[in-house]
């Protein structure tokens, strides 16, 4: 699981960075200000659990346990659905791709909860 996770967060955290990167010069003169702003959702919401993503890498190495398994799946199915889906809306203009970001949030919200539910189980001290 620790490998797993931490070849995500690599491979998210990489695309992320190169993501942004390619927005700031090489979208800036061709999309619009609400185009761009959307994509640099995608990449602010796929950094941001790439950075969680990690922290459940690390914390799989002291905890073990299916919610904390999950809570990595979740975010990165998240980063998939959300970020995927506002990257893609944006290249190609099919708005349809709308329908599949919330998706991608509600995983975002399960890695979160199951990290939650995880660390309300560690025993007092812990």
């Amino acid at each position: 699981m620790l490998r797993g996770f931490l070849m995500l967060a690599a491979f998210f955290g990489f695309t992320g960075v190169g993501l942004g990167a390619f927005a700031a010069h090489g979208l800036k003169d061709r999309l619009s200000a609400e185009y761009l702003a959307i994509f640099h959702t995608g990449v602010t919401y796929q950094l941001v659990h790439t950075l969680a993503l990690l922290g459940v890498a690390l914390l799989a190495t002291q905890i073990s346990g299916r919610l904390i398994t999950w809570a990595g799946v979740s975010f990165a199915i998240g980063i998939l659905l959300f970020s995927g889906s506002l990257y893609l809306l944006t290249l190609t203009g099919a708005s349809k791709l709308g329908i599949v970001t919330p998706f991608g949030g509600l995983a975002f919200l399960v890695g979160w909860l199951c990290l939650g539910v995880a660390a309300a189980r560690l025993p007092p001290g812990a």
